[in-house]
């Protein structure tokens, strides 16, 4: 594989995916449609975000700066409250942030910069062409001054271009929405919210509702976001017996009392926001020459904040797969396959725990016994195994230690239950063997290594992949 990498977005996905790529030693432009910093929804990180922070070097930075650290969270759910505490769970260092979006994106740039990206911004992609390979050859631009012009002479295409994916939606048209989830988020913005009283320093609030969820985050200096997520009918509904969203907005934080006594104390700033959150995920997520990353791939209802986990870690992984094809480790197909099987991995695990939980009240030992099957262990009751999952620790640990993977089949099998109701607290996932052996491997004996240097290696005694079935 050659040097020069062309990347489509300067979000998280974006910035994160170019960093690594710079220093494994490739040739990355960057080219971004606005100039930041700019607002965006979604604060809240994970622990494995962190972890990916530190590899690009920006998690002192973070430490240094005033976003809020944050330590996990509290649940409010039916008639169960739960905390999930990461430094006590996970050790006294295991913390991350909740963060302003504008600052935080517009830093993680900065360094990818710094680093030696080529950063371009005012410039948007409005479609690839491909070659007679199957391989992206040439993306044609609009500059902000209206200048149509195309980038060429790139051997390998990141899409990092968020919901409008510029490959899913315009040119595969592989992306398919989950129907469970048509929801759309309402939120704004107050200055000294309280916090319900377990939950752990700078953790997320989040409080069920017959219409949803709502969601109170701290965000540092005494700023808050508040919000609402609920099914586009019911929103639709609402919305007709209010003059503006603004009216809407209060109303729907007046008619439950946790939230309602969260903010009896606190000022509003908004404004009100109003975005609709449909999940989807695209059918592949890369092919010859080219891979998408965050929101450009899949996107989930925010209930768990997988959104800058999900871009983060496919953006890890994905650059490990690149360098270590250029380097001749693998080949380009096994790379891509472990990028492949690794993300959707994630994706799948997340996206479980996230339908179990909108698929009614049955008591929070039920969420933590899908956890504990979603990471291989049989059914404890106990908190450990759901907060690895929405920390993204689980990702994390079965990319860099093949010997903690369950297969792919059982990981689908247990999607397949919870989204159909099959649910039993008591069945185990699939018996006492539930770690499978090197011939169930579904990334072909493969594991990430951050050390000397970010790539893939091979699992000692594993065969190499077969490239033909490879994506």
């Amino acid at each position: 594989m050659s040097d020069n990498v062309l990347v489509v977005g300067g979000g998280p996905a974006g910035s994160v995916t170019a960093t690594f790529l710079a220093q494994e030693g490739f040739s990355v432009r960057l080219i971004e449609s606005q100039h930041f910093p700019r607002y965006h929804i979604g604060e809240s990180l994970t622990p494995a975000s962190r972890r990916v922070l530190d590899m690009i070097g920006v998690a002192d930075r973070l430490d240094e700066l005033d976003f809020q650290r944050k330590r996990g969270g509290v649940f409010l759910w039916g008639e169960d409250t739960w905390v999930i505490d990461w430094s006590e769970i996970f050790g006294v260092d295991v913390h991350t942030w909740q963060v302003d979006r504008g600052r935080f994106d517009a830093l993680l740039l900065d360094n990818a910069r710094e680093k030696g990206v080529k950063v371009e911004h005012g410039i948007t992609a409005k479609s690839v062409t491909f070659g007679d390979n199957g391989r992206p050859a040439a993306v044609s631009c609009k500059a902000e001054d209206g200048t149509d012009f195309t980038i060429e002479g790139f051997d390998f295409l990141i899409d990092a271009s968020g919901r409008s994916g510029l490959l899913s939606s315009r040119h595969l048209r592989n992306r398919k929405p989950h129907e469970d989830f048509r929801n759309v988020a309402i939120w704004g913005y107050w200055n000294d919210a309280r916090a319900l009283p377990t939950c752990p320093e700078g953790g997320i609030n989040v409080i069920s509702s017959p219409k949803g969820w709502y969601w109170v985050i701290p965000l540092g200096g005494g700023r808050n976001s508040v919000g609402l997520v609920t099914h586009k009918d019911l929103f639709a509904e609402d919305r007709r017996q209010h003059s503006d969203v603004e009216s809407l907005y209060h109303a729907y934080l007046n008619e439950n009392e946790p939230v309602k006594e969260l903010l009896s104390d606190a000022t509003y700033n908004g404004p009100v926001r109003v975005e609709t959150d449909y999940s989807y995920v695209a059918d592949e997520f890369s092919g010859p020459g080219y891979m998408m990353v965050g929101d450009a791939a899949c996107f989930l209802d925010p209930l768990l904040s997988s959104g800058i986990h999900f871009a983060m870690y496919g953006g890890m992984v994905g650059a490990a797969a690149l360098a270590s094809a250029r380097r001749g480790e693998v080949t380009e197909a096994e790379g891509l396959r472990f990028f492949e099987v690794s993300y959707k991995r994630a994706y799948t695990r997340m996206l479980t725990l996230v339908s179990n939980m909108y698929q009614g009240y049955r008591g929070k030992n039920d969420f933590f016994w899908t956890a504990d099957r979603l990471v291989g262990q049989d059914p404890t009751g106990k908190e450990e195994s759901f907060g690895e999952v929405i920390g993204g620790l689980s990702d994390i640990r079965e990319a860099t230690d093949a010997s903690t993977r369950i297969g792919t089949s059982k990981l689908e099998e247990e999607a397949r239950r919870v989204q159909d109701g099959e649910l039993n607290p008591n069945r185990p996932l699939f018996g006492a063997q539930h770690k499978m052996g090197q011939e169930e491997d579904p990334i072909g004996g493969l594991q990430l290594v951050t050390s000397p240097r970010l790539g893939l290696q091979r699992v000692s005694g594993s065969d190499e992949v077969d490239s033909k079935t490879s994506p």
